[in-house]
C-alpha cells in the first residue's frame, strides 16, 4: 500500500484555550482551520512537554523529554544523534523536508531533515544561556515588555518576511514534488513564527478586529500574590512593580488575535497547494504549535509556566478515508508526535531506542489512549527545574526550590484555586508528589543542567572572540537550474515546469 504524505504545519506560541479550535467563544477568526478541523480528530487537551521554544521543538522531533536530551533552554544544544521523526520517515522511503523555524541550537542544523529551505529566524549559537549562577541578574535578551507597549498594525516585520518566505517555500516545495513525478512520499514541515510576540501584524488583519471585541484577561493576581516562579517570570521580563496601561493589553491582544488570523490565511494557502497539486486525498495534515503565551492572564505574558494559556497547544491531525472526524478530551502531549508519524507512515519504532511519547493511534481510531503528560522547564525565570504532570483532571506542579502546587483544570480551567493545601485533595496531593520524587532525581538534573550552562557559556563567549563561523543554517538554491537557462531545452524546461502537464501539441497544419 502506498504510503502517505504528511504536511505538519506549525504555530509559535499559539495558546489552545484562546482559539475557535478550542473554544466556542473565541471571537478570533480562523475559518480555514475550522474546515480542517471539521473533518480531522482534534485533541482538546494538548500540551507542550516543555514551555520554551527550542526545549518544545526538541522533544516535539525527537519524542524524549527535555532532561533526557540536554533540552534546558533556548541556547540548548541538540544532539545529531538524538533520533527524530524526520530520521524515522527518511528510513522508512519519505523525502523529509523543513521550511521555517525549529530553534535547533548547535553545529547540525538539519537532524534528519533531508532538506531545509530556509534560514531559522532564531540564532543556532549559544547566546541565549540561562544562568542559574546568577539568578537574579537579568539578560539583556531576555523578554521585555516592548512587544506590548509597541502593540499594534505594521506595513512589515521581521516576522513577516520570515513567515511569507516559510510558506512560499513550503508552497514550492509541494509544487516541485508533482512536477518531478516522484513516487517517494514526502513529510513537509511548515513552521511559522507567528502569533509570537511582538504583537504587531498588517492592518488588514488588524482591521478583522474592533477593540470591544477583544475580551480583557479573566483574572489579573496582584504581584504580592503570585507564585514564587510567576513573581521571577515578572522580573526577567521587567514587569516587577509595574502595571501595564489597559489600552495597551487590548492592543497586544487585537495584534495576537490578528496574527492567529494571518496563521489561518497561510493555512488556507498550503491547502489550497494541496488541493490544486492533486495530493489532498493522499496527505496526511497534521497542526500544532510548540507552546502557547499568557496574554496578560494572571498578570503574566508570554510562556515560560506551566499554567493553561502558556502550556497548552492547538492539534489535530487530518487522515483522509483513515479516520473519522471526532473530539479527544484526554490528556496528550507534542512529545507523541513522533510515534504516531510513524505508525501512521506504516512504520515500526525501534524498541532499543529511547522514547517517552506515546503514539495517538487508539485516539485516532476512537479507541481509549493514554491519558497524562509529563512536562519539564528549566529556562528564563527558573533556579531549578520545574516539572508538571497532567493526568485526568488534575495538574500538579513539582519544585525543589518552590510550593508545589495542584490545580483542578477540568472544573476550574482558569486555574483560580490551588489545591494543595486542601484537606479533600490531601491524599491526591501526597500521591503526585510521590510520583514525582521518584520519576525525577531533581539533584542530579539540577547538577546537569548548571554544568550545561557553564560549559555553554564558556564556549559562547570564547566564539566571539577572533573569527566567526556561524552555525545558522545557509539554505542553497542552485540558480543555473533555475527558469531558463540555455544548457535546458527550451520546450523541454516549459513542458516539465507546466503543472499538470499541457496534452501533446497539435500539428500545425499547413494551408
Amino acid at each position: 500500500m502506498k504510503r502517505k504524505n504528511i504536511l505538519f504545519i506549525m504555530a509559535d506560541q499559539m495558546a489552545a484555550p484562546m482559539l475557535p479550535l478550542h473554544n466556542s467563544a473565541s471571537t478570533i477568526k480562523m475559518p480555514n482551520l475550522q474546515r480542517l478541523a471539521a473533518s480531522s480528530v482534534v485533541f482538546d487537551a494538548a500540551y507542550c512537554n516543555s514551555p520554551l521554544c527550542a526545549p518544545s521543538r526538541f522533544t516535539l522531533v525527537s519524542g524524549q523529554l527535555p532532561s533526557k536530551i540536554g533540552a534546558y533552554d533556548n541556547a540548548a544544544d541538540f544532539p545529531a544523534d538524538v533520533p527524530t521523526y524526520a530520521h524515522y520517515l527518511r528510513r522508512l522511503g519519505y523525502k523529509t523536508a523543513l521550511a521555517g523555524k525549529m530553534h535547533f541550537c548547535g553545529p547540525d542544523q538539519l537532524h534528519g531533515y533531508e532538506q531545509r529551505l530556509t534560514s531559522d529566524i532564531y540564532p543556532a549559537d549559544y547566546g541565549w544561556s540561562v544562568n542559574w549562577d546568577e539568578p537574579d541578574a537579568r539578560q539583556s535578551w531576555y523578554h521585555n515588555m516592548a512587544s506590548v507597549l509597541q502593540a499594534g498594525p505594521c506595513v512589515r516585520s521581521n516576522q513577516l518576511d520570515f513567515d511569507e518566505e516559510a510558506v512560499y517555500r513550503g508552497q514550492q516545495y509541494l509544487f516541485d514534488h508533482v512536477r518531478e513525478d516522484n513516487p517517494q512520499p514526502f513529510c513537509l514541515t511548515v513552521s511559522m513564527t507567528h502569533p509570537h510576540d511582538p504583537y504587531t501584524i498588517p492592518q488588514a488583519f488588524w482591521d478583522l478586529y474592533r477593540d470591544e471585541d477583544i475580551p480583557l484577561p479573566n483574572q489579573d493576581i496582584a504581584q504580592a500574590d503570585q507564585d514564587p516562579h510567576s513573581k521571577r517570570l515578572l522580573k526577567a521580563y521587567d514587569l516587577w512593580d509595574k502595571s501595564m496601561p489597559e489600552q495597551k493589553i487590548r492592543d497586544a491582544r487585537r495584534a495576537y488575535f490578528g496574527a492567529c488570523s494571518y496563521i489561518d490565511s497561510n493555512i488556507g494557502k498550503l491547502l489550497q497547494t494541496l488541493e490544486d497539486c492533486g495530493l489532498s486525498d493522499d496527505t496526511i495534515v497534521v497542526f500544532s504549535g510548540d507552546h502557547g503565551d499568557m496574554l496578560g492572564e494572571r498578570g503574566l505574558w508570554y510562556k515560560m509556566s506551566w499554567y493553561e494559556m502558556s502550556a497548552r497547544v492547538p492539534l489535530l491531525i487530518s487522515a483522509p478515508g483513515q479516520f473519522a472526524a471526532g473530539r479527544v478530551n484526554a490528556s496528550v502531549s507534542t512529545a507523541d508526535l513522533l510515534p504516531t508519524l510513524v505508525e501512521l507512515a506504516g512504520g515500526q519504532l525501534d524498541a532499543n531506542l529511547p522514547l517517552d511519547g506515546r503514539s495517538l493511534l487508539p485516539h485516532l481510531q476512537g479507541l481509549r489512549g493514554h491519558d497524562e503528560v509529563f512536562g519539564e522547564y528549566m529556562g528564563e525565570g527558573s533556579i531549578g527545574p520545574l516539572m508538571m504532570i497532567r493526568r485526568g483532571a488534575y495538574k500538579f506542579i513539582y519544585s525543589e526550590q518552590d510550593p508545589c502546587l495542584l490545580y483542578d483544570t477540568q472544573n476550574d480551567p482558569h486555574e483560580r484555586h490551588e489545591l494543595s493545601q486542601n484537606a479533600e485533595h490531601r491524599e491526591r496531593f501526597a500521591a503526585f508528589l510521590a510520583e514525582a520524587k521518584a520519576k525525577w532525581d531533581m539533584p542530579l538534573i539540577h547538577q546537569q543542567v548548571l554544568a550545561s550552562q557553564r560549559r555553554r557559556r564558556f564556549v559562547a563567549q570564547a566564539l566571539t572572540i577572533g573569527k566567526l563561523k556561524s552555525w545558522d543554517h545557509q539554505p542553497m538554491v542552485d540558480a543555473s537550474q533555475q527558469y531558463m537557462r540555455n544548457h535546458i531545452d527550451l520546450d523541454d524546461l516549459e513542458r516539465k515546469a507546466r503543472f499538470p502537464l499541457p496534452d501533446t501539441q497539435p500539428a500545425i497544419v499547413n494551408n
